[in-house]
């Protein structure tokens, strides 16, 4: 029996996603073997890697002046990528509003100025802050975002304005959930496991003029992006299988309304979970409403060991993966498209049961 899986990533896929894959598993098309399998240098592989790729393109709404990118590493290895390939004058401006933000702007610290603009680390980074666009700074070679806080359940409900200096944003977590305009970004990346696919890739959204040649510099080659466009992301053997199934996932969202649609269904979701808890004595959030994720839902009871018989029953009950971030403890409910509106209804369920026999 499946069950209602809520782990922030690797995370729940579409069981229509997995039975066609299941399917597929031993034989792709007629080629007479799995995608596991092939060659990446092979035409059958060539056009599933293609077909990932134009999907993206047309259920994001990508311009025809960015690439796109398939890189391995997760968003860790962006932390580095994006200083080394974007400084050119050597500094950059950033925005932390939780652990994996504050990561990407103390790596960046190796390769030039981290400017920080704002950090909501004094609460706990429970909000998003309000950015003074006076203190960015307009000679800055990027500007650095979490758009969608994993662990604390934030997220960027507008994106700062900065003029001529390409915004950065890391989606790893709410890429896919609603509709983006690419234009408003210099790069986008994020890493596959949350919301597109299973772990093992990361998708790089780039505008072509951010690519620098960096085949002069000492920069190891498999950090540039050049590398990855010139070769089309086959310059090493990618993540092949994990490219496939991305293009499945892609292929689901196209075929059950695009952007638009699972953004109305995520709304849905997180009204139903966020709802629950705020009419509840027992549960809490503790993020800025305005601020909230539609895609990652915190809530505590006040009390450690309650948590965590609280984790322990829902477990038992079908709903796995709902423990917290180890540094901060608590619930976390990751509700991302995969996951059915009967999902988080058997979520609110069990809440309601659980804090009328623990009252």
């Amino acid at each position: 029996m499946r069950v209602y899986n809520f782990s922030a990533g690797p995370a729940v896929l579409p069981e229509e996603v997995l039975k066609k894959a299941a399917s597929e598993m031993t034989e792709y098309g007629g080629s007479g073997q799995s995608v596991m399998e092939m060659s990446h240098r092979s035409k059958e592989y060539e056009a599933v890697h293609d077909n990932c790729a134009a999907l993206l393109r047309e259920v994001m709404g990508i311009p025809d002046n960015y690439k796109v990118l398939f890189i391995q590493g997760g968003a860790h290895m962006q932390f580095e990528m994006v200083p080394l390939n974007l400084m050119v004058k050597g500094k950059a401006d950033f925005v932390v509003t939780g652990q994996w933000a504050g990561k990407a702007h103390s790596e960046a610290k190796k390769y030039g100025t981290a400017n920080l603009i704002a950090s909501s680390k004094d609460k706990t980074f429970s909000y998003i802050p309000e950015l003074d666009s006076a203190s960015f700074d307009k000679d800055a070679d990027f500007f650095h975002i979490c758009e969608n806080n994993t662990i604390f359940g934030t997220k960027f409900k507008s994106l700062p304005e900065t003029g001529n200096v390409p915004l950065v944003s890391d989606m790893s977590s709410c890429i896919l959930s609603e509709p983006v305009d690419v234009s408003k970004y210099g790069l986008i990346y994020a890493c596959a496991q949350k919301n597109m696919g299973p772990s093992g890739v990361t998708i790089v959204i780039i505008r072509e003029d951010l690519i620098r040649d960096l085949s002069d510099t000492k920069f190891p080659t498999m950090l540039q992006y050049k590398v990855y466009d010139d070769n089309n992301s086959l310059y090493n053997t990618p993540p092949t299988y994990s490219i496939y199934m991305c293009g499945l996932v892609l292929e689901w969202v196209k075929n059950n309304g695009g952007l638009a649609a699972m953004k109305v269904k995520n709304e849905k979701k997180a009204a139903i979970l966020y709802d629950a808890i705020d009419n509840s004595k027992m549960f809490s959030n503790p993020v800025n409403k305005p601020d909230r994720s539609l895609m990652n839902v915190t809530f505590v009871t006040g009390n450690e060991d309650l948590d965590k018989k609280f984790i322990a029953g829902a477990k038992a009950a079908g709903l796995v993966n709902l423990g917290g971030h180890r540094s901060v403890g608590g619930m976390r409910a990751s509700i991302y498209n995969a996951m059915p509106v009967e999902g988080v209804q058997a979520l609110v369920d069990f809440m309601k049961k659980f804090e009328e026999e623990n009252a």
